[in-house]
């Protein structure tokens, strides 16, 4: 994995030491869990609670270069302190598949926090499927009157302005013909793209003609009068280039060359990464997979520290059976009334301690209005000058100013109700576990951390006091225990399934939210 370190001071009180401290931390982290550091990013004696840092932006923006995975981080606060900022940028750094990671807290995000991101993140996608469906719906109409909706026009036919419908084109349009007509004589695709690429035929943009474009322009049905927009198809509804025979023998030989495509590799996901720590050593568990004698693929997490043979003896976990655990642990036990409540009371909390920004600019409206009302009272005692108009016009102009920054700010910095936020949180309900989206939102939104040890589990969860201990008990001599029976394919030579229970117990001081409860999972055998 790559990653790149950003490190920040704010204040007099911090120096450039803090700097250097933050990167020797930060660099032994990654080298700690074999990580590829690529740079850094510092900003200095700026503050987290704005975005405007110029290393910080610069960050950001390459993160859409696909160079990196990661940005560490020595605590989170040194990325921002602002949450909704945080929220702004994790999530596109998220969209452009980076994590943050807290190298001292051992967690994504901060507790209450991320449920508060999760929601700003589904509020913003709710009103972009909201925009989304406005635009479908005009895209609809247009395609019952069989207009055209955008995208690339195909050779041979240009959009009318006046219609807003597709027309024959009488100039590439006879090149269409001529490429339908030469590929069922028994012309090969090779061939015509070379023809067309010395002929200079390009697209509307200027492209060359590549072979895999030519086949897919030869099964457009467009080319036979045949509009489909969605799931409106029109038979007529847009004027046809070829005949309906000669694009039915195009389709029989082009049948007759297929190939069969190679098998795709599936990319698994691992849902616990940056999550999983190691009880023994402290180290993440990243994921793995391995072949078995039979060409079985098993996917499961290793602690960083025992693949590189740094002393960690931890044996691998299957990834099925440990985030199976989680995923049904934090379903069942932090999706109850109770902490529901306590979850939405924390953040309805959080949203009024994270504003930081309106109380400031709130004192300054109020000072200012205090000089203004000092000013008219020099006027009304009959000291009128040029200075004092030129005071008041200033005043005035500076109080507008501070009265549309709140109202911008109250715009776009939405506080949620308690009764929305349990709303909310409620959905996750009656997902369906086996839903990998499901299993990722749950894991995202509220699972901070999971320690494997060989006798035992330790969750914490995204609230206050959320944790959760949970103890394996032995099942059989040859397996100890599931988490420490289950090795890579090549390990073990068991192949039978066998029942592990789970003794699981939580310590919330003052809390006594989790109750002691007794829960059994089937457990994976290791493969050969």
């Amino acid at each position: 994995m790559n990653a790149v370190i950003y490190a920040r001071y704010s204040s007099d009180r911090q120096r450039e030491e803090s700097i250097e401290g933050q990167l020797r931390e930060c660099t032994e982290y990654a080298q700690k869990n074999h990580l590829t550091l690529l740079g850094t990013y510092v900003d200095r004696a700026l503050s987290a609670r704005t975005a405007d840092r110029p290393d910080f932006q610069r960050m950001i923006a390459d993160s859409a270069k696909g160079l990196f995975d990661a940005v560490l981080v020595w605590k989170l606060d040194r990325f921002s302190r602002d949450r909704y900022d945080s929220a702004h940028y994790k999530h596109i750094l998220k969209k452009n598949g980076v994590r943050v990671i807290s190298i001292k807290e051992n967690i994504s995000d901060g507790p209450e926090g991320i449920i508060l991101e999760s929601m700003l993140e589904g509020y913003a996608e709710y009103y972009s499927a909201e925009l989304a469906q406005k635009i479908r719906r005009g895209q609809q109409e247009n395609a019952i009157k069989c207009m055209n909706n955008g995208g690339n026009v195909p050779l041979g036919y240009y959009v009318n302005k006046t219609t807003g419908k597709l027309d024959i084109d009488p100039e590439t349009a006879p090149y269409v013909r001529e490429l339908f007509s030469r590929y069922a004589a028994g012309e090969r695709l090779t061939v015509l793209q070379a023809e067309m690429e010395e002929r200079g035929i390009r697209s509307k943009r200027g492209n060359a003609y590549t072979v895999s474009v030519l086949s897919n322009l030869l099964k457009n049905r467009k080319y036979i009068g045949e509009y489909k927009y969605g799931s409106v198809v029109t038979p007529g509804g847009i004027p046809a280039i070829i005949e309906k025979d000669l694009f039915e023998r195009v389709q029989m030989r082009m049948t007759a060359n297929k190939r069969a495509p190679a098998r795709a590799k599936a990319n698994e996901e691992y849902l616990l990464t940056t999550k999983l720590f190691c009880g023994d050593c402290g180290r993440l568990m990243a994921g793995e997979s391995g072949r078995g004698h039979k060409g079985v693929v098993y996917q499961y997490y290793k602690c960083g520290g025992a693949k590189r043979k740094l002393g960690c003896k931890k044996k691998a976990v299957r990834k099925q059976w440990i985030e199976d655990v989680v995923v049904k642990l934090t379903v069942s036990q932090v999706l109850t009334d109770t902490a529901i409540d306590r979850i939405a009371n924390a953040i309805v909390v959080m949203q009024e301690q994270e504003d930081t920004v309106t109380p400031v600019l709130k004192q300054q409206l109020q000072q200012c209005e205090a000089e203004i009302r000092n000013v008219m009272k020099a006027i009304r005692q009959g000291i009128i000058t040029d200075t004092t108009k030129e005071c008041l016009e200033d005043l005035e102009s500076q109080r507008e100013s501070l009265r549309g920054s709140i109202a911008q700010l109250q715009l776009e910095r939405r506080k949620f109700s308690k009764e929305e936020i349990v709303d909310w949180i409620s959905r996750y309900r009656d997902g369906n576990i086996s839903d990998p989206e499901y299993r990722r939102e749950i894991i995202d939104t509220f699972v901070n951390s999971v320690y494997v040890y060989d006798d035992k589990l330790i969750l914490t969860y995204n609230y206050k006091d959320g944790s959760q201990t949970l103890t394996l008990q032995e099942v059989e001599a040859a397996l100890s225990s599931d988490l420490t029976g289950i090795c890579p394919p090549y390990k073990s030579r068991w192949q039978q399934s066998a029942g592990l229970f789970l003794s699981i117990s939580a310590n919330q001081p003052g809390g006594g939210l989790f109750r002691s409860t007794a829960r059994r999972f089937s457990a994976y055998a290791a493969p050969r």
